[in-house]
């Protein structure tokens, strides 16, 4: 190979990320900034001028398909010696064989049903509770290395939610553990933890895999949990030669106990090292990058130093667009998808992003309405999750009228608990779009009957799926889209409750749901439409929505767009002047509508009628305060704070800046720019 031949093609950050001499190495690369380039190119650069033998290195990604991706260009690239390229797991799996083999040591057993061996463990009201529950919480405690015995305080300094009590779950915890030692099972996460054991404790064995892997290199190091970390020093040892790549803004797991603070402190745990910083986008347009910058700009969580600049030609504004339920969002995006499917367009090309998997059913059944061949990706389908099967069989089983039995299944959904477990709230969800589903099968089958509602959930969600190769728009959530991109990009259902979800109650959790709206933003390439439905059923009920308070600073961002603003400015925080309310654009706020009797917002001089009558004077109050504050910042009112939110800031009442961050509508944002004035207008008003 010839160095100076593979720095053909690259800019001056990815040449010298390439080139750097200097171990520990940090690659910061934002999303479309060519991270998987810059990686091959460095181990076939470093191996090109005998700076390493490729016969000894180890690159560490988070899936086999990511690693077959980057062999796969490293051969391309000329290098003939096979690089060792896999995830954590497979690589430690394989180096514990090596050892239990050497020295004839029994393996355990690999377990393969984790939640069905902990339904085994539990005991009385235990039973109640699915045993995937416990395993989500299992997982992340070792993945965050914490035994049983640390589990509650973990787990309550984390805002983590368990199905039962932190007390009960440890428990949990705990017999599981005794009861896979007893078996001699190990489950994945012990696949990390014994090798990490190990090499802590077999000097031979450390000598000889430090040996194998002398040069280590992580892909995605945002993702990485304590666990893994652990498991890579024990790999590295007293030495330097570590090259990591990622991106803090596109850290979108720690739910699952990742820790991107491993990524942040870097220069804090190297200060020997060297941090170079990829800001060239080459994948989304300047308008579509500018928009998903000005995401970063003041919120917390997020790497402000990691903004980006676009190299692509300029292209259309980002559109947002407000519906009146989710069925016309649903109808309107499949629209808007066979609009954009001109003449030797591709199906693939366009792609639906939803927060949850929960929305993606009536989206299912708008494109097949409307004849558009769809894939869902990347999600195990409605009709195999655990609770949708259970549903089903109750419905086949009960004697009472089909109709009566979904009705009864809509009431036991509307439950809104805080306390409520992640995976409850996603089996809620689930139950809920089968409910919806229902209710548009009963609309067209006279009588229903739970068979002919399972033939109709067959052919609706499933039959109209091409091959997974096949022409297809693509339906996938946030999480499932990282990593991928597409020309037009739809981002469905930005709102309150989903984006952020509604269970992130916790500053980190906040900005973490920034984040992850950011990696979705950043998935287009030529297009992107986010649209928002005003009001949602669930279960029995119609249920007003607002729109994300994040796509509030995204449609300001779209707005200086459409004003002619420099994206480079708007990206870096500049909007618009405010506009004449006769104004519109297709980015343009929602216009609070002083007839509406079913929204978030009110008429002067009204109270919602979940508001007890002794907090109106609260509510005048801050109406007022609000009122003061959109004129000085001339800004519509409900861009400070709407109504919907302005009630619950009154029933909620809180005191703190904490607590004002868990209402409904107040981020991180509005709570630093705008929470002492709320929290001095509550304890005047309530004082007097």
């Amino acid at each position: 190979m010839d160095p100076d031949a593979l720095l053909d093609g690259l800019n001056t950050a990815q040449r010298l990320a390439v080139t750097s001499p200097t171990s520990p190495l940090c690659i910061l690369a934002g999303a479309g900034s060519g991270k998987t380039r810059v990686l091959t190119r460095r181990i076939a650069y470093r191996a090109a001028t005998g700076d390493l033998d490729p016969r000894h290195v180890l690159a560490l990604t988070f899936t086999r398909k990511a690693a077959g991706e980057l062999t796969a260009r490293l051969r391309s690239l000329g290098l003939r010696e096979q690089v060792a390229a896999g995830t954590f797991h497979s690589v430690a799996y394989a180096q514990l064989r090596t050892r239990w083999a050497e020295r004839n040591i029994t393996p355990p057993q690999l377990m393969t049903r984790k939640a069905g061996f902990v339904i085994g463990l539990l005991t009385g009201a235990e039973k109640s509770t699915p045993g995937i529950d416990f395993v989500a919480e299992i997982e992340w405690a070792k993945a965050r290395m914490v035994e049983p015995e640390a589990y509650p305080d973990a787990a309550k300094n984390a805002g983590r939610k368990p199905p039962i009590s932190y007390e009960a779950t440890a428990a949990v915890y705990a017999r599981y553990e005794d009861q896979r030692r007893q078996k001699r099972l190990i489950d994945f996460d012990d696949m990390l933890r014994v090798c990490h054991r190990d090499l802590q404790s077999d000097d031979g064995f450390a000598a000889s895999q430090r040996w194998r892997f002398a040069h280590l290199f992580v892909d995605e190091f945002q993702d990485v949990n304590p666990l893994q970390h652990a498991l890579l020093e024990a790999w590295r040892g007293d030495r330097n030669d570590l090259c990591i790549v990622g991106d803090p803004n596109q850290a979108i797991y720690s739910w699952n106990g990742a820790d991107p603070d491993l990524l942040r402190t870097f220069p804090q745990r190297f200060p020997a090292g060297e941090t170079i910083r990829l800001l060239d986008n080459y994948r989304s347009s300047p308008q579509i990058l500018a928009a998903a910058n000005a995401l970063l700009v003041g919120g917390r969580g997020v790497d402000h130093d990691g903004t980006q600049s676009a190299t692509r030609p300029d292209g259309g504004v980002p559109s947002v667009r407000e519906l009146p339920d989710e069925r016309a969002e649903a109808a309107a995006i499949a629209r808007a998808a066979r609009d954009r499917h001109g003449p030797g367009a591709r199906w693939s090309n366009q792609a639906v992003l939803v927060r949850t998997n929960a929305q993606l059913p009536i989206i299912e059944e708008a494109m097949k309405s409307a004849g558009i061949p769809f894939r869902v990706r990347g999600a195990t389908p409605l009709l195999d999750q655990p609770e949708i099967k259970a549903a089903l069989g109750d419905l086949r089983r009960t004697p009472r009228p089909f109709s009566d039995a979904i009705h009864d299944l809509a009431l036991s959904v509307v439950v809104d608990d805080e306390s409520e477990s992640d995976r409850a709230a996603e089996r809620r969800a689930n139950l809920d779009a089968l409910v919806q589903m229902a209710r548009d099968y009963m609309a067209i089958e006279s009588p229903p009957t739970a068979n002919g509602f399972f033939l109709w959930l067959t052919a609706t969600t499933r039959a109209d799926q091409p091959d997974p190769n096949g022409e297809a728009i693509e339906l996938l959530t946030f999480h499932a889209a990282k990593g991928l991109e597409w020309p037009i990009v739809h981002l469905a259902g930005i709102e309150q409750g989903y984006v952020p979800i509604g269970h992130a109650k916790t500053p980190g959790a906040w900005a973490e749901e920034r984040r992850l709206f950011y990696v979705a933003a950043t998935r287009a390439e030529r297009e992107l439409l986010c649209t928002w439905a005003k009001s949602r059923t669930f279960g029995e009920r119609s249920i007003p929505r607002d729109r994300s308070e994040f796509l509030d600073t995204y449609a300001a961002a779209c707005e200086a767009l459409e004003a002619g603003l420099d994206p480079i400015a708007v990206g870096n925080g500049a909007t618009a002047p405010s506009q004449p309310s006769s104004t519109t654009t297709r980015s343009s706020k929602p216009k609070a509508k002083s007839n509406s009797s079913k929204g978030p917002r009110q008429r002067p001089g009204k109270y919602p009628d979940s508001l007890d009558p002794a907090d109106h004077p609260l509510f005048d109050a801050l109406r007022a305060w609000r009122s003061e504050r959109s004129k000085s910042a001339d800004v519509p009112a409900f861009v400070v704070c709407n109504d919907h939110t302005l009630a619950e800031i009154t029933r909620q009442k809180p005191t703190t800046p904490v607590e004002l961050l868990r209402v409904n509508g107040m981020g991180e944002i509005k709570v630093s720019k705008f929470g002492d004035e709320i929290l001095a207008v509550i304890s005047e008003t309530t004082d007097s």
